[in-house]
């Protein structure tokens, strides 16, 4: 690979472009070649990378000879379908977003491709990446002021669906549905925070208010809005899921709390700073985490902000851009992919279960059958 990070895109609307602002700010790194067949996502993506090449076809990128690694920002129903052809005419390094796919069809093919793709795959769980979350991950990970780790619970209060080209993100058949959609982020934490296999998955949920009045060809959306979920790991560890998407009017939108013998800690997360009312609230709040020991008891807080550059670059906190510098390390040899495609195959699976388990009112076993969760 030449020294510059030689990049092509599959697809630029809004996650697309916030990707191509944090690799704008990525040495060395050149977005060369993007297809995107919506014009406006095509004229907003030209005004952030004007040097780029826009292209007619996916193949026309995969073959681009100015191209040395891929990025997949399209819709989600189509990543397994553009993995299979990079695989099949030019494999090479390969930063996709989540989910990674959107059904046990498409679970199956990765499945199959994972044994034979020569190239590395990244896949982007950039949850894992936020500062806050990152600063709690270090406190488990020290191995002494939490104790032995009994659970984990995520809360996240937000604002709902926003609307994308063609509305694509109205209906499970290519989102995934919500808790593969949305949610895949927090079963990627929950496995990796604990570093174990889930076993067993519970689930209520419904669509109790968003978009319930919106009709797109006749049919009205049918993805959910709010949902519980447990889930029982092979460690004896227990996690939870808490997710509203009409709870927009928080102070954070995600927390975080981890459990253990002599102490919990907690991280709190903002949403996004383009929907915070600056005007009638002032200035956002900014992350922070919390340790809360049990003896001698008396909780502290320690602020955890955000570089302003970053904020403005994305919605997460600046964990694209984190996300990003991996990636090009990895493209230039200096170290290993942290989120694998198992990782992104067993978030999956975890969210289809989930949502299975809403239909027929059962605990979803994850050890066989349909949900077994890939290889751990």
């Amino acid at each position: 690979m030449s020294k510059k990070l030689r990049y092509g895109f599959l697809g630029c609307g809004m996650m697309g472009q916030e990707h191509l602002r944090n690799l704008s700010m990525i040495d060395e790194a050149n977005v060369n070649v993007i297809f995107e067949p919506n014009e406006k996502m095509r004229s907003e993506s030209s005004r952030l990378i004007p040097q780029a090449r826009f292209v007619d076809t996916e193949e026309d990128v995969i073959r681009s000879d100015d191209v040395d690694a891929l990025v997949i920002t399209s819709p989600n129903y189509l990543h397994t379908r553009q993995l299979e052809q990079i695989s099949e005419i030019r494999p090479m390094p390969v930063l996709v977003e989540k989910p990674v796919c959107t059904s046990l069809a498409q679970i199956r093919t990765l499945e199959k491709l994972d044994k034979y793709y020569p190239a590395p795959i990244w896949v982007a769980m950039e949850y894992r990446y936020m500062p806050p979350i990152s600063r709690l991950i270090e406190e488990v990970r020290s191995g002494g002021s939490l104790g032995k780790i009994t659970s984990l619970s995520i809360k996240e209060h937000r604002y709902p669906f926003l609307k994308k080209v063609d509305d694509w993100n109205r209906f499970n058949e290519k989102t995934g549905g919500t808790l593969v959609e949305k949610c895949c982020h927090f079963f990627d934490l929950m496995c990796f925070i604990l570093q174990s296999k889930p076993k067993r998955i519970f689930c209520s949920g419904a669509q109790d208010l968003n978009h319930i009045d919106e009709i797109y060809g006749g049919r009205v959306p049918d993805i959910l809005d709010n949902a519980f979920v447990v889930v029982d790991f092979n460690s004896k560890q227990r996690a939870m899921l808490e997710l509203n998407m009409f709870a927009d009017g928080s102070w954070f939108q995600e927390s975080i709390v981890v459990v253990g013998s002599h102490a919990k800690v907690e991280c709190q997360i903002p949403g996004p700073n383009r929907f915070w009312p600056m005007e009638s609230l002032g200035e956002p709040p900014v992350p922070i985490l919390t340790l809360s020991p049990r003896n001698p008891k008396g909780p502290k807080t320690l602020e955890i902000p955000i570089d302003p550059i970053l904020l403005e670059a994305g919605d997460h906190n600046g964990s694209t851009f984190y996300q990003h510098e991996r990636f090009a390390r990895v493209l230039r040899g200096e170290q290993k992919v942290e989120v694998t495609l198992q990782d992104g195959i067993n978030a999956v699976l975890m969210g289809l279960a989930a949502q299975h388990s809403i239909e027929t009112g059962e605990a979803i076993n994850l050890m066989k059958g349909d949900y077994r969760i890939y290889r751990f």
